[in-house]
Formats: C-alpha cells, sequence, structure tokens
C-alpha cells in the first residue's frame, strides 16, 4: 500500500489514482458514520421507551400487590381470638 501524505503540499504531488482512492474510503467511512448514528439515535429512543414500559409496569405491579395485601386477611390473627360462634 502506497503511504498517505500528511501535509497539503505532498497532496498537491499525489497521483489522481490515490487521491481518487482515498477520497472514495473517505465517503464510505462517513456513509458508515452516519448510518451508525442513525442507528444509535434508534437504539436510544427504543430503549427509553422500553423504560418507561418497565417504570409503568413496576407501578401497576406496586397497585396489584397492595390490593392483594389489603384484601388478604391477616395471618397474625389466630382462632383463639375469634369467638365461637354459639356465645
Amino acid at each position: 500500500m502506497t503511504d498517505i501524505p500528511d501535509s497539503l503540499a505532498a497532496w498537491a504531488q499525489v497521483p489522481d489514482s490515490l487521491a481518487t482512492s482515498v477520497q472514495a474510503r473517505l465517503t464510505e467511512v462517513e456513509a458508515k458514520l452516519a448510518f451508525a448514528e442513525d442507528l444509535i439515535d434508534t437504539l436510544n429512543q427504543a430503549v427509553i421507551r422500553q423504560q418507561a414500559q418497565l417504570d409503568s409496569m413496576q407501578q401497576q405491579l406496586r397497585l396489584l400487590h397492595q390490593r392483594i395485601k389489603d384484601v388478604t386477611p391477616d395471618e397474625s390473627r389466630s382462632l383463639r381470638d375469634e369467638i365461637p360462634p354459639h356465645y
């Protein structure tokens, strides 16, 4: 592979085929970067949406847990605390 020039003056002396090749590679890298940035944004939006869904489900679970707790009789009471029906 040919060395890539590191100064503007050196670039002026580069054969057109190398400059075209470098330009094509740069264009390809820029396209891939744009795609990667778009993908990151899309994935970020998905994560935000999923976090909101998780928060909502956790709140629903807390409410269900509280309802079950309210409906379930106290386990701390024993049969000895109850007055028999014939009294």
